[in-house]
């Protein structure tokens, strides 16, 4: 009888500690139903961003003149409700995800809320809508983590740290269709100290995501197929100059966004307390540069992808974008800068094509892209990840690797701190503030229980 008990008794606690019910189970279902539900939003949004920036380039090119009313007053307005009603989801969405990483508890009802979510997909649409020159890649990782972050609240699963890095980099996988990618922005981004446990679950996340988007989209490429090879004499001769040049350019970008603070208040004092103004001027840049080039508008993906088929593009167009990507940037807009740096790095590979005529231009514009890219976000790894899977370049990978490692180096002499790391910083005092003022309110309800006990 005693035998009898001590078996019911054993295997009550099995069922408890490994039954459907038990936590281990609830954080599986949470992980694959969220992990589900990140490639079906991403798809969902990729398709309304698309279709917002072809509305957009569709209306600009029918009344050119249009967009400098336009672009500045949807700035102003997109502005004004985000810092109204969703502060948390303003600019990328990456540096809100590495502070929600320090401070799990405090960011799931900020940053990482679905009210949040939702507003960051929509404000960056119409950001779009409105012509800025926005990424959907940086949101993406928000909102994933914002899906994996609900789902653990619906089954009651612990949350830890490693749940946010996967979902932020599920996010890129889906986004990108680049899953490689969604692992190593994990690690050189998400990550301060990457643990050898969290990896499973990031890639087994990852991996779900990229079914449904694999599934849903089909096996695209983002930026088509790259078939060019590279010579060794031609890896050295073009590599040094692409990873100098990107990482002095890109690095120069990553200084002016962290700094952004300090040159509008130097050179534009009277706007340091008006940020709906700012934006609003921000927004008069954009329009300016788009009504002139008629090229600058939105991710620039389309005049990616034109350039590494072959395509002629003017000289400017690197510079008009990098200008274009820091306007925008600097009136705080929701939105990422992945898909902009890319496309900048494109238009810098254009000015790279005169130097090394004799070599496949295609070849010269990717180490480009991948140079200027590593010099803004100091990602190395992500950068030649997520350019080689989207570009299907397997060829190129040693090139390419060379030219960021260069990039990665010089972009350091020129900024000191990683662009990601530098945004982080406000959001993570701002959940310090108020875990200080959660901890003060406990305290201070607990007072008078003390006081009567």
């Amino acid at each position: 009888m005693a035998m009898a008990r001590l078996d019911t008794r054993r295997w009550r606690i099995l069922i408890r500690r490994y039954g459907p019910a038990s936590p281990i189970w609830r954080r599986r279902l949470a992980m694959g139903g969220g992990a589900v539900t990140i490639g079906l939003v991403a798809l969902a949004f990729a398709s309304l961003a698309d279709a917002a920036s072809e509305m957009f380039g569709a209306f600009a090119e029918t009344y050119v003149w249009a967009p400098l009313i336009v672009t500045p007053l949807g700035f102003a307005a997109i502005t004004w409700i985000t810092r109204r009603a969703f502060p948390g989801a303003a600019g990328s969405g990456i540096p809100q995800v590495i502070a929600a990483a320090q401070n799990p508890k405090q960011a799931v009802g900020v940053l990482l809320s679905v009210r949040t979510a939702i507003m960051k997909l929509l404000l960056t649409v119409a950001a779009l809508f409105c012509g800025a020159s926005v990424g959907r890649e940086g949101p993406t990782v928000q909102v994933s983590a914002a899906i994996l972050t609900w789902f653990h609240r619906i089954f009651r699963a612990p949350m830890r740290v490693s749940m946010l890095i996967a979902g932020g980099a599920a996010g890129v996988a889906a986004a990108f269709n680049t899953p490689l990618a969604g692992v190593t922005f994990a690690i050189e981004e998400l990550a301060d100290a990457y643990e050898q446990r969290v990896a499973l679950l990031v890639m087994t996340t990852i991996l779900i995501a990229g079914m449904v988007s694999l599934g849903l989209a089909g096996d695209y490429v983002y930026f088509g197929v790259i078939g060019e090879r590279l010579k060794v004499d031609a890896v050295l001769r073009i590599a040094p100059v692409a990873g100098v040049i990107g990482g002095l350019t890109g690095g120069l970008f990553a200084r002016m966004v962290l700094n952004l603070g300090a040159i509008r208040d130097r050179w534009f004092p009277q706007l340091t307390e008006r940020p709906v103004l700012w934006a609003m001027a921000c927004g008069v840049l954009v329009a300016v540069l788009g009504v002139v080039t008629g090229a600058t508008w939105g991710t620039g993906y389309a005049s990616a992808r034109a350039i590494l088929e072959g395509g002629d593009a003017p000289y400017w167009f690197g510079p008009a974008k990098f200008l274009t990507t820091f306007a925008t940037a600097a009136a705080g807009l929701p939105g990422g800068i992945f898909a902009p740096s890319l496309t900048t790095g494109a238009g810098l590979g254009v000015l790279l094509r005169p130097l090394f005529p004799n070599d496949p231009a295609g070849a010269v514009v990717l180490l480009g892209m991948v140079a200027y890219f590593t010099g803004v976000v100091r990602a190395p790894l992500t950068a030649v990840i997520i350019i080689v899977e989207a570009t299907a370049s397997r060829g190129l990978i040693l090139p390419l690797f060379l030219a960021a490692l260069i990039a990665h180096a010089t972009s350091a002499l020129v900024c000191k701190e990683r662009l990601y790391d530098g945004l982080s910083k406000p959001w993570r005092r701002s959940l310090a503030a108020s875990a200080r003022e959660a901890e003060a309110r406990r305290k201070a309800a607990m007072a008078p229980e003390a006081s009567g006990g």
